[in-house]
């Protein structure tokens, strides 16, 4: 792929759709739609996440993924899985064309000269060329250097596009502020028990930045896969709880990407593009709404003392 079409991208726009298709590697592919980032580049609009999946199980459950039909692939620097990723990308005979890996950088990284260094490291780890879509992992360090650093690498033709993680609407607009290119994708905690709809809005307004969910099942907190509301829903279209927090998601025009190691689970995490939620739906589910993190404040010193202080080999 040259520098040019990397930049544009390609994918399946239009339509909420779901079908079966044969890739050109042959592979029967889970069609999903496609979300256009600020740079034209398209992005799947729900991926698959490798957060906490142990390096030594990491390839398998990948492999399944893929075989599933995901053709979104997230993991990080600071998830020490990188090449587990890579060996299953590499294995699977599915086209670099057809795929979109993501991949962060983590704090003790950040600047200028460093975050190239990083970036290496990281394509290494996975056996790529290209990224599809490069983040900051936290708004901590000095990001403002890599920005500057990622810009460049995107201008290379080395990124399609570059985003961040876990920004506050304050950091972000900031840093769209003082540079050429605005994040196409802050990923950041995202569910129905913090749902982000101002932070959302502040992205669509400073750059269309398209947000990105992580933790869309808050891991189960505050019981979510037996809240009423969601079991009551669930049951008038015949679906799980996560496959309705999903479909909430992407009817909001969030980017998700859930985990799973259990095949079963990837299959159904799949299937939510045959079934739409009502608006008094929506509505119910907006009421579950706490306006807080159900893990940690990304702004409370101590945690930001924490986080800076982690290293990653």
């Amino acid at each position: 792929m040259t520098a040019a079409a990397r930049q544009g991208g390609s994918g399946i726009t239009g339509e909420d759709r779901h079908c079966l298709l044969h890739g050109k590697s042959g592979f029967l592919v889970v069609v999903t739609p496609h979300i256009t980032l600020n740079n034209g580049v398209q992005m799947p609009v729900l991926g698959f996440g490798v957060f906490q999946v142990p390096a030594e199980q990491t390839e398998q459950v990948v492999t399944d993924a893929l075989a599933a039909g995901y053709r979104s692939i997230d993991t990080a620097a600071s998830y020490g899985n990188e090449e587990a990723v890579g060996r299953a990308i590499a294995d699977s005979g599915i086209p670099r064309d057809e795929l979109f890996v993501t991949t962060k950088m983590w704090i003790q990284h950040t600047g200028e000269d460093t975050a190239k260094r990083e970036f290496d490291r990281s394509l290494r780890r996975l056996g790529l060329d290209y990224l599809d879509l490069y983040l900051i992992h936290q708004p901590m360090g000095d990001y403002y250097s890599s920005w500057r650093a990622m810009q460049k690498l995107h201008r290379e033709g080395l990124i399609r596009a570059i985003g961040v993680s876990n920004f506050y609407p304050d950091r972000l607009v900031d840093l769209i502020e003082h540079n050429d290119v605005a994040p196409a994708v802050n990923q950041v905690e995202t569910h129905p028990f913090f749902q982000r709809r101002a932070d959302q809005e502040v992205m669509r307004e400073h750059g269309g930045v398209r947000i990105e969910s992580w933790g869309p099942f808050a891991e189960g907190r505050n019981d979510l896969f037996t809240n009423p509301a969601l079991v009551e829903i669930g049951g008038a279209h015949g679906r799980s709880v996560a496959q309705v927090v999903l479909r909430w998601l992407i009817q909001r025009d969030v980017i998700v990407i859930p985990k799973s190691v259990r095949q079963e689970r990837m299959a159904e995490n799949l299937d939510v593009f045959d079934f739409e939620l009502t608006d008094d739906e929506m509505s119910r589910i907006a009421g579950l709404d706490t306006g807080a993190s159900a893990f940690f404040d990304h702004r409370d010193p101590a945690m930001v003392k924490w986080l800076g202080g982690r290293r990653v080999d």
